[in-house]
């Protein structure tokens, strides 16, 4: 089983946290439901199922991330990554220049959409930027190619600031947004 989408996914998750919170060595929790599982690791197992692949994915991480504790509730897996998991994404992951100043430029009030486009843009020729009345957010935007990331951030605008989301692509998609 390739289980590197899923470490990928987890290890682009721990560096966006320490990014936004700064690097403790501590244990992460992060959540999944069955559906995204199974979009990263190409499968279409039931929870039970996904259960058994999670131990071995558990044991292939271990070298890297620690022994992740995983429990499952209602189809929702909780991974308990330890802290040896947030050191190595802390020494080895390096620094995400485009999530740092795109999180830097987020956090200041009176920030519009222009400035967060000029983050974007000073990382990719390829910026995809749509504007969207779907009631959830108000913009959609990516890297057309998937450089630096392949995440799609949804923007909200609240009166002096901004707030977004990520998600895979797939997870977006999953969603249905309507423009």
């Amino acid at each position: 089983m390739d289980f590197s989408k899923l470490e990928k996914n987890i290890v682009d998750l721990i560096t966006e946290q320490q990014v936004k919170l700064g690097y403790l060595s501590e244990t992460i929790r992060l959540y999944y439901p069955i559906l995204s599982l199974n979009r990263l690791l190409g499968t279409d197992c039931t929870p039970e199922q996904m259960k058994e692949y999670l131990k071995e994915f558990s044991v292939a991480a271990e070298y890297r991330l620690g022994r992740i504790e995983i429990s499952e509730a209602g189809g929702r897996f909780c991974f308990a990554i330890p802290p040896k998991g947030s050191d190595y994404v802390h020494q080895h992951m390096g620094q995400n220049e485009f999530l740092k100043e795109f999180i830097h430029m987020i956090g200041a009030h009176n920030c519009g959409v222009d400035e967060i486009l000029q983050v974007f843009r000073k990382y990719s020729g390829c910026v995809h930027v749509e504007k969207v009345m779907n009631g959830e957010f108000d913009y959609l935007v990516y890297f057309e190619d998937g450089e630096p990331d392949d995440f799609r951030y949804c923007l909200t605008l609240e009166s002096d600031h901004i707030i977004y989301h990520r998600y895979t692509r797939e997870d977006y998609e999953d969603f249905g947004f309507s423009a």
